[in-house]
C-alpha cells in the first residue's frame, strides 16, 4: 500500500500529524496494496476519512483470511498480533492512532516491496 500526501506521489509515506501522551495520530492518503504484517504489542485503530479502505486478516481457524471493507467514516482496529493487510485499489485518506514508535509495518511481516514506506511516521 502506498502511504503518501499525494495519491500520484511514487513515494508514499505517513505522517505524524500530532502526539498523544505516548501515542502517534497518524495521517495518510493510501492507495494499492500494503504488505501482510501483525503488530504484536498493540492494536492498530483505522478512521476512513474519504474513499474505501479493504482490510484482509488472517484471525480464523487455521489461519482462515477473511476482508472488511471500510467505507468513508468507519472505524475498525485490528487487534494485537492478528495478521492483516490494508489495501485500497482506488485510494483512501485515513487517520491511525498507534504507540510512538510503532512501525508501519509491524514486527513481523513478509518481504517490503519497495513502493511500501516502512517507518514509524514522518513529521508533518
Amino acid at each position: 500500500m502506498l502511504i503518501t500526501t499525494n495519491h500520484h506521489d511514487p513515494q508514499a509515506r505517513s505522517f505524524r500529524a500530532e502526539k498523544l501522551t505516548d501515542y502517534d495520530v497518524r495521517i495518510a492518503k493510501v492507495a494499492g496494496e500494503h504488505v501482510w504484517h501483525a503488530h504484536d504489542h498493540t492494536d492498530e485503530f483505522f478512521l476512513v476519512l474519504d474513499g474505501e479502505l479493504r482490510i484482509a486478516l488472517r484471525d480464523g481457524a487455521g489461519g482462515a483470511e477473511r476482508e472488511v471493507v471500510l467505507p468513508r467514516g468507519a472505524v475498525f482496529v485490528v487487534p494485537r498480533g492478528v495478521e492483516h493487510r490494508p489495501s485500497a485499489p482506488d485510494g483512501a485518506s485515513i487517520l491511525m492512532f498507534e504507540p510512538s514508535g510503532t512501525s508501519s509495518v509491524g514486527e513481523r511481516h513478509d518481504e517490503v516491496p519497495g513502493h511500501v514506506d516502512a517507518t514509524v511516521g514522518h513529521r508533518l
